[in-house]
């Protein structure tokens, strides 16, 4: 097994009110792992948008409301399957054994096996508690009962569910706050770049604040905005002696629209 160093990661959250709030944690150096010798498979739970789409869609239709749960420490107490070391920390390495190295029972954020751990661990406890994985969407889970029904849809550590009885959605927080150590957030408001406003005459989703922050980032927000995309009758030539256009910034731009 691969020797991996381990190093403290230190970076600042900015909070709701504009609080900022310190947070220190250790990284294992993911990067200098190899394929099927420290790990086997790579890949993290991830619904697709067209998922989270079609569940904002369908809500509205039977007067339901969406939920959201943000699961802290996604990746740590992750029970690992390959056998992995680490050199000892700074600060923490044992005096007269400094040569040693750790031998690490769970995952930590930067292996790069830590998205497997978690989705199997979840993927078991939905199982064990009468989820149905969508066998076309795996992050996707259903649980019906007496006839009420659970939409559950996993982005990462993000869960968003919607369902006919607010009963069952007591009982699945409850048994998730047990199992996990989660935050309920409340009604979706924003998820994945979307703004989500839940109303008694339906659900509105829209990019607002992504489109100002795009418009920013191009330096496009002092701009007027015009009827037409381009100015008619306007003749391209290659042989113009404008300024070239840089395409590193004419991609991105391009991708982010």
């Amino acid at each position: 097994t691969r020797l991996l160093v381990s190093s403290g990661c230190t970076k600042q959250r900015r909070m709701p009110r504009e609080i900022l709030k310190d947070t220190t944690r250790l990284d294992p150096k993911g990067y200098s792992q190899k394929a099927r010798i420290d790990y086997n498979e790579v890949f993290a739970m991830v619904a697709r948008l067209e998922t989270i789409r079609l569940i904002i869609s369908i809500t509205p239709q039977h007067w339901w409301r969406i939920h959201r749960i943000d699961i802290k420490s996604t990746f740590l107490n992750r029970v690992l399957e390959e056998e992995v070391h680490i050199e000892q920390p700074l600060g923490y390495k044992v005096k007269g054994e400094e040569d040693k190295v750790l031998k690490l029972k769970k995952a930590l954020y930067g292996l790069k096996q830590a998205s497997r751990a978690w989705y199997s661990h979840i993927g078991k406890y939905f199982q064990e508690n009468n989820f149905t994985k969508c066998p076309h969407e795996h992050a996707l889970y259903v649980k019906i009962k007496d006839g009420d029904i659970l939409i559950m849809c996993i982005y990462v550590d993000d869960l968003i569910f919607t369902g006919s009885n607010p009963s069952m959605f007591e009982k699945f927080k409850k048994a998730m706050i047990k199992e996990f150590e989660m935050t309920y957030i409340g009604l979706m408001s924003y998820y994945l770049g979307i703004e989500v406003k839940q109303k008694e005459d339906g659900i509105f989703i829209s990019q607002q604040n992504y489109d100002k922050e795009m418009l920013k980032k191009f330096k496009m927000d002092s701009w007027k905005p015009i009827g037409t995309r381009m100015v008619c009758k306007m003749k391209l030539s290659n042989f113009d002696e404008a300024k070239k256009v840089d395409a590193t910034n004419f991609k991105s731009l391009v991708t982010s629209l």
